[in-house]
């Protein structure tokens, strides 16, 4: 009888996905580039939601991913690659872009134009709350305007009283040392000296000696830590000219301490990241997930979100087309304005299909505690952290 049971039910579940539209979703990170070491664990964790939702049979659309590179960079190739997603590959919504140019360049020369959705996990420009996007575009990461505010307070808090700056030359670069600049300024701090640095370069020294000569309590290094970032970091550290810094977002990951150490020691910084308790929940997931992944690496869980925000607006709308499903999301997201909406977190995609299915409110929360504001983005927060014995020690979430 167990046996029958058992041959039953997986006939129902082979039905199931018999009867469901195939649909495709694009993830489109930066897999080379200057936060490569960041996009697997993303690209893992935006797959794994979408496995979650195809085991449970309850989605009205069986979802595959299909993939593509943005290189974080390069706006050509990232659209090129968005192009082939579209009209070669068929998808019904991206996942990305990740850096900010990149993902602006998709939105107006390929998603708007197609009428695509796109949910990024990771592009935080300021500059993209105010986009052109045809209610097509949404994020999981919260605007830098946020996160100047933020470092602003920490380096307060911290004693410093004059700040030397360096971005990276780009869109993400420019927004955020605006902000923290301009945020920093305005609790009272003086910024010496705020220059650009170009990712492609290979030398630093020219930049790092314009900074040591404005001279300051500490080097904000607004970058990317793969790329011109690290290579600041390096030239600084060469020649004493700083030995401790302001670390944004772009500059966290593993491979900066594996690269670093304890030479760094005393550096502090930000990056969006949550202590909902779907964090910890994505945190367990990540680790027993086939290919595993480390929810806590930066927009891993905004990944998560961003696949499942997707596919949970398509099952409430009963459609995989853009202009239809892009109504639901930010229903989906905030739930109801009276609180009445079951809270979703992560590995619960089954439940949610479910109380769709019965016509009942739902509230995403997700592994990064999502409630979406303004043209759709994520209010987010950020956790704080030290670098102590060549190691990221969490101090808090603000």
């Amino acid at each position: 009888m167990k046996k029958l049971l058992l041959a039953t039910a997986a006939t129902a579940l082979c039905a199931s996905f018999a009867s469901a539209e195939d649909v495709k979703l694009g993830i489109l990170f930066g897999f080379t580039g200057p936060i490569e070491s960041l996009t697997g664990h993303m690209k893992n964790a935006a797959e794994a939601a979408i496995a979650e939702v195809n085991a449970s049979g309850k989605s009205k659309f069986a979802f595959s991913d299909v993939t593509g590179d943005t290189t974080c960079t390069g706006a050509d190739v990232a659209v090129t690659a968005a192009e082939k997603m579209v009209t070669a590959d068929g998808v019904k919504g991206i996942i990305g872009g990740d850096c900010s140019g990149v993902t602006g360049a998709i939105l107006q020369k390929v998603a708007r134009p197609n009428g695509i959705v796109m949910i990024s996990p990771s592009a935080t420009s300021p500059a993209l709350s105010t986009a052109e996007d045809d209610g097509l575009f949404f994020r999981t990461a919260p605007s830098d305007a946020r996160e100047g505010e933020v470092a602003a307070q920490i380096l307060q808090e911290h004693g410093v009283k004059t700040i030397a700056l360096t971005y990276s030359n780009s869109d993400y670069g420019k927004g955020l040392a605006e902000a923290i600049s301009s945020s920093f300024e305005k609790l009272g701090g003086k910024v010496s000296i705020n220059i650009p640095h170009d990712d492609a370069k290979s030398d630093f020294s020219a930049e790092v000696a314009s900074l040591a000569a404005a001279g300051g309590d500490i080097l904000v290094v607004a970058g990317y830590v793969d790329q011109g970032g690290k290579g600041i970091i390096q030239a600084s550290l060469d020649t004493g000219a700083f030995s401790k810094f302001e670390l944004p977002g772009g500059m966290v990951s593993d491979s900066l301490t594996k690269n670093f150490g304890k030479s760094i020691d005393g550096s502090y910084g930000q990056v969006a990241s949550s202590d909902s308790p779907g964090a910890a929940i994505l945190l367990d997931i990540g680790k027993k997930n086939t290919p595993a992944f480390d929810a806590s690496s930066p927009y891993a869980s905004e990944s998560y979100d961003a696949a499942a925000l997707i596919m949970l607006a398509m099952n409430a709308t009963g459609s995989s087309d853009p202009k239809v499903y892009k109504e639901k999301i930010m229903e989906i997201a905030n739930g109801p304005a009276d609180g009445s909406g079951t809270k979703i977190l992560p590995g619960e995609l089954g439940k949610a299909l479910d109380l769709i299915a019965a016509g009942k409110a739902i509230d995403y929360d997700g592994a990064s505690g999502v409630t979406l504001i303004g043209a759709g983005e994520s209010a987010g927060r950020y956790k704080e952290f030290d670098i102590k014995d060549g190691a990221f020690e969490t101090i808090k979430f603000r």
